[in-house]
């Protein structure tokens, strides 16, 4: 499995956020000498595939966030499927109930030593309070993540994937052993633009986050590869 980044460039992960094959190979080989893993998801993997992600496992581990969340059975299924195409990280959704957490895990398990890292989607960065009552979530996103959080991590799931703002509690509740990857996060000054629970990369590390995702900063920069190495450079050591 992919070990925990030692360095602050290891900690980022750019988000290939595009239908475009040309473009996500474009930004993939200037970022991959800047970056612990490259984000492929659901707009690249819908127009692209399988073949998207060997393309980019070429140049810089995946984290191949595909959220999936469906019966065990299927989840299980789709886990296999996805197992040759070696991905680092492979997102699920907490959502989905502890069977199919753990059905994920037991199919992860074939691929042995090389099997990726499992981890559990808890709130969607998107989501504030007022969505998540909408929905039928009493409590706001704190609570529904760590009540996530433990049934994931009971069920087998290594690390989870929450927002900034969550980080602090998670460590708390769960200590240093789950690994958090950690999108919504936005440098000082940039749009929010969709993202509802934010903070710098800098509070997302010091909270204690592993990895942070950040997309459209660094990706739609004039300098990509420049605005990673900002990033880096603005992360403690």
């Amino acid at each position: 499995m992919l070990a925990r980044p030692a360095t602050p460039a290891a900690r980022i992960i750019p988000a290939i956020d595009t239908h475009d094959p040309a473009r996500a190979s474009a930004l993939a080989t200037a970022l991959a000498p800047h970056a612990g893993a490259l984000k492929l998801g659901l707009e690249l993997f819908a127009a692209e595939g399988p073949r998207a992600v060997r393309a980019m496992a070429a140049v810089a581990p995946v984290f191949l966030d595909l959220k999936l969340h469906d019966i065990p059975n299927t989840v299980a299924g789709a886990v296999r499927s996805l197992l040759p195409l070696r991905p680092a990280m492979l997102t699920l959704h907490g959502a989905g109930g502890p069977a199919m957490v753990a059905a994920a895990r037991e199919a992860a398990e074939k691929a042995g030593a090389a099997r990726p890292i499992l981890l559990a989607v808890t709130v969607l960065t998107s989501l504030d309070a007022a969505t998540l009552a909408a929905t039928g979530v009493a409590g706001g996103p704190v609570q529904q993540v760590l009540r996530l959080a433990r049934l994931a991590l009971e069920a087998g799931a290594d690390g989870l994937v929450c927002s900034p703002q969550e980080v602090a509690r998670i460590r708390d509740a769960f200590g240093t052993a789950p690994l958090l990857v950690v999108p919504g996060v936005r440098p000082a000054g940039s749009a929010t633009a969709d993202q509802a629970r934010t903070a710098t990369p800098a509070e997302a590390v010091a909270a204690g986050a592993d990895w942070i995702v950040v997309g459209r900063p660094i990706t739609g920069a004039a300098d990509p590869a420049a605005a990673a190495r900002a990033i880096a450079e603005g992360l403690p050591a």
